[in-house]
């Protein structure tokens, strides 16, 4: 009698734990198998979860390794491998990992370096943070999109003073390899004036991002700065993952009301990775081999920066765009050039002549200049612009000595101007112009 009521007792224990339970609402654990892989892509079958979603791999070994669901085909789910090195073998379990679609930010990111799944790489322990964001953004109000109405001060008297950019603009810096793209974006780091940077060194040397780090990011400026670095030997989808993560870090801090400076280098290699992934998914190649979602990448990623009227916080973003062989109607420098709020192109002929930061003028555009600086500014601007493109325009024939002093006045001007307007433009390394002394000396030099 006993144990037939110690058995009910548990019975009765056992239908309450399962009521608490409400098995009815818990869906099963779906777990796929590896039935492909050709060195970047993987096929699972029995895996039906969403594009964006994470995977883990797991090998006979015992092993797992990280993949992101990309694609599907038939029954079969296409992932893309976050670790290359990894021994996949055919029918390895492939099991979901729920932490893929979002980031960890918080205060405890400032001064610290992670990858593109937010492993810190500085080797100062583990980061502790409590909010999480989209990896993607979230989709915003147009109207919520404050207007560029605020100077940003970058602490370079070219772009202070000709260019000069606004709280919650998106700037396109555009150059040929080793033309001073990195350079310039550390000058700007250290005399920029912001509550939060946000730095995402995307495909770039391994030695590079060492340097960065070493050189552009030292003392105040390393503490307000979260850095995201992925080198150039690193899959594809990680050097697309780390962009997306600089930008949701980015996003955060406005969301906080924060002033924030974003800098990517480079939007390039991050076209380049997501032409490397839809190439795998078999899109077909378009504009000089770039399929149609690494051209459609680059507005999606761009527009999640700029000014939020509702917090009153700004992303002021700067981007590094390659031009191949210094081709600037390449398609991905033209994409950026379309939708940004400005862009600066440097010129290989002025960082041959040791014009640094080799910025060319007449190429380079701020479009928020006019509603941001005073009617003296925008005159003396424009004077120095048309000395610049006068002599652009006629270089030819000065430096052959075709053309005799005199006969133009607009011409006898540029050439007489020229001098002071390379210097000008001229600015050392470790030299901060502030924008007060920037448009100071423009006007002084070439005000009316």
């Amino acid at each position: 009698m006993h144990n037939a009521l110690s058995q009910t007792g548990l019975a009765a224990r056992a239908a309450t734990l399962l009521e608490g339970l409400d098995i009815g609402h818990m869906s099963p654990r779906r777990i796929g198998r590896l039935a492909s892989y050709d060195g970047l892509m993987l096929e699972a079958t029995g895996f039906p979860e969403p594009v964006g979603s994470n995977a883990r791999v797991i090998d006979a070994d015992g092993r797992g390794a990280l993949a992101e669901v990309v694609g599907f085909r038939g029954d079969r789910t296409l992932l893309m491998a976050l670790d290359a090195d990894a021994p996949h073998s055919a029918g390895a379990r492939v099991e979901p990992d729920r932490r893929g679609t979002t980031v960890e930010v918080g205060e405890g990111l400032l001064g610290r370096v992670v990858d593109a799944l937010g492993n810190p790489l500085d080797g100062l322990g583990p980061i502790m943070t409590k909010a999480r964001w989209p990896l993607n953004g979230t989709r915003a109000n147009p109207l919520d999109r404050a207007r560029v109405t605020e100077p940003f001060d970058t602490g370079v008297r070219a772009i202070n003073a000709l260019l000069t950019a606004g709280v919650g603009q998106r700037i396109a810096i555009v150059a040929g390899s080793g033309v001073g793209k990195s350079v310039l974006m550390g000058q700007i780091l250290a005399g920029a004036e912001a509550d939060v940077i946000v730095v995402g060194l995307v495909g770039e040397r391994s030695r590079e991002v060492s340097d960065f780090l070493e050189t552009k990011l030292t003392g105040d400026v390393r503490a307000k700065t979260a850095v995201v670095a992925v080198p150039a030997d690193h899959p594809p989808i990680l050097r697309l993952r780390a962009a997306m993560r600089a930008t949701a870090i980015a996003e955060y801090f406005r969301d906080q009301g924060k002033r924030v400076l974003l800098l990517i280098d480079s939007l390039t290699r991050v076209a380049h990775a997501q032409r490397e992934i839809g190439l795998s998914l078999g899109e077909p190649p378009t504009m000089k081999g770039y399929p149609p979602s690494a051209l459609g990448l680059i507005p999606r990623l761009c527009e999640r920066a700029g000014a939020d009227a509702r917090t009153g916080g700004s992303i002021t973003a700067l981007y590094t765009v390659l031009a191949d062989g210094d081709d600037t109607d390449d398609p991905i420098v033209d994409t950026a050039r379309a939708i940004v709020d400005g862009h600066i192109v440097l010129a290989r002929s002025l960082a041959e002549q040791g014009v640094f930061p080799a910025i060319h003028v007449g190429r380079s555009l701020s479009r928020v200049m006019t509603d941001i600086v005073s009617h003296e500014q925008q005159e003396a601007a424009r004077t120095l612009r048309r000395l610049w493109s006068t002599y652009d325009e006629n270089r030819d024939l000065i430096l052959m000595g075709a053309y005799r002093h005199g006969s133009d006045p607009m011409i006898d001007a540029a050439i007489a101007h020229m001098p002071l307007i390379l210097e000008f433009i001229r600015q050392g390394q470790k030299e901060l112009v502030t924008l007060n002394e920037s448009v100071t000396t423009l006007v002084a030099n070439f005000g009316a």
